[in-house]
């Protein structure tokens, strides 16, 4: 996820800067109620709630302090937080104002367990999240409310947390550097605040009946998001069955019209649906929004680290969503599927699986796409091949709904971004990773290396 900067950085920090060993403790600041992307309040960030209240989680977005008495530019080039106990949260991630600057420098965060246990050591966070999100000058990008953002951290049930934010050392006073002249600007943007993400209590598990409550009352958003996929599953139901090759056809040819020739479709995979891993729809906004077709399926990683169980990847996914919506001011979730480390598909993005839904995922190029994101870090870690095949098997069946070679290549027009300019003609791989449409490290150096077996893998389950 990693952006790869094409400009000159215009940030210095004049003197060496020493964090301090013990942070002051701050007392609790609970954000004010601020609209969501359409301008609707929303909830204001509070406590979590007692385990025994059910399905919500939280969100507490507490602002960072100065952690050095130096400025640049008026700006503390390091800040930071410590809150030692009385949080509960699972997922952190670091957000400012304007989601047009980047943040030139790192952010580390460690934590302690919300059992009584050892502070974690620091972690890293990635700090280069642009690549993902909804594509310059549309009305979901232009919202009023979206943030800049790091990408988000699992990091387990917690209590505790310090975080440090140090800006790179560079030169605020715009001389040139690389042959180019910048503008003066400060080491790090405004309004930095920290993200403490609660995802909720679990769903039932999944031999629950099917009326179970997961994600709090029917509200019409939740009954929406349902009726999206009734062409594949039940209204309202935990998962999307799988089916075999004949049955996929006819599903085909029910929902696309009859096929000449050999329809080269993957036969449907099983896919846990938003109420499977347990969405809460109030969070969205409303309704959906669909491109015209799905002619590349780009691969992603979350980023968010590799510390999660194959059971908590729906507490993963609710916090990752919360966090897409609530803090960073999207519609709802960015990607259209996920895949965990155990090869477990996810519904995203609502508006149903088997439609040309409209996504975040790889800023620039939205439209006619879908974005699938393994769940984790692969820039050092390798993927599992139960992950990979997962890739494969909804790639296969996704793209061959719209009669798309997971070997081949096709053109995508950009809508703007760091690698290619607004209107070009790009030439892609029908199964692309991030970093092929926007300059950025996702989907990581090993997943990557693993598109080939992907493809491979799915033209293989079309019958190519």
């Amino acid at each position: 996820m990693r952006g790869t900067l094409t400009s000159s950085i215009g940030v210095t920090c004049a003197t060496a800067l020493a964090l301090p060993l013990a942070l002051p403790a701050l007392p609790a600041t609970a954000a004010p109620a601020r609209p969501s992307a359409s301008g609707r309040p929303a909830e204001a960030a509070a406590p979590a709630r007692p385990s025994g209240a059910g399905v919500p989680g939280s969100t507490r977005s507490l602002p960072l302090v100065p952690l050095t008495h130096e400025r640049v530019l008026g700006t503390a080039p390091v800040q930071g937080l410590y809150r030692p106990d009385g949080e509960h949260f699972s997922l952190v991630g670091v957000v400012w104002d304007d989601p047009d600057t980047e943040l030139h420098g790192s952010v580390q965060v460690r934590t302690r367990p919300a059992r009584p246990g050892k502070w974690s050591g620091w972690q890293d966070v990635e700090t280069h999240n642009a690549d993902h999100g909804a594509d310059p000058g549309t009305a979901e990008r232009q919202a009023r409310r979206v943030r800049g953002a790091t990408a988000p951290l699992w990091v387990g049930a917690s209590q505790g947390v310090e975080v440090r934010v140090r800006a790179v050392a560079g030169d605020a006073n715009g001389r040139a550097q690389g042959g180019r002249t910048h503008a003066p600007r400060p080491p790090l943007p405004s309004g930095l605040r920290l993200e403490l993400v609660d995802p909720g209590a679990a769903p039932p598990p999944a031999d629950a009946p099917a009326d179970a409550p997961r994600t709090g009352p029917q509200t019409d958003a939740a009954q929406a998001a349902w009726a999206a996929d009734r062409d594949t599953a039940g209204f309202g139901a935990l998962e999307i069955p799988a089916l075999g090759r004949r049955a996929t056809e006819r599903e085909l040819a029910r929902l696309h019209g009859p096929v000449r020739g050999k329809p080269y479709i993957g036969p449907r995979p099983k896919i846990v649906t938003r109420r499977g891993w347990g969405a809460d729809e109030s969070l969205r906004d409303p309704g959906f929004v669909y491109t015209k077709k799905v002619k590349v399926a780009f691969v992603h990683h979350t980023a968010s680290g590799n510390n999660y169980t194959c059971s908590q990847a729906p507490s993963v996914i609710r916090s990752i969503y919360r966090y897409h919506v609530r803090s960073m001011g999207w519609l709802d979730i960015g990607y259209n599927f996920l895949v965990d480390k155990c090869g477990t598909i996810y519904e995203g993005r609502a508006g149903g699986v088997t439609k040309a839904v409209l996504g975040a995922h790889t800023a620039g190029f939205n439209n006619d796409s879908t974005g699938i994101a393994v769940i984790g870090s692969y820039g050092e870690t390798k993927p599992s091949g139960a992950a990979v095949t997962a890739v494969a098997r909804i790639a296969a069946w996704k793209l061959g709904l719209y009669g798309a070679d997971p070997r081949g290549r096709t053109y995508l027009t950009s809508g703007g971004g760091n690698l290619f300019p607004e209107g070009k003609n790009v030439r892609l791989n029908v199964l692309s990773g991030h970093r092929d449409g926007f300059a950025t490290e996702c989907p990581g150096k090993w997943l990557y290396a693993k598109l080939g077996t992907a493809r491979s893998g799915a033209a293989r389950y079309q019958g190519r």
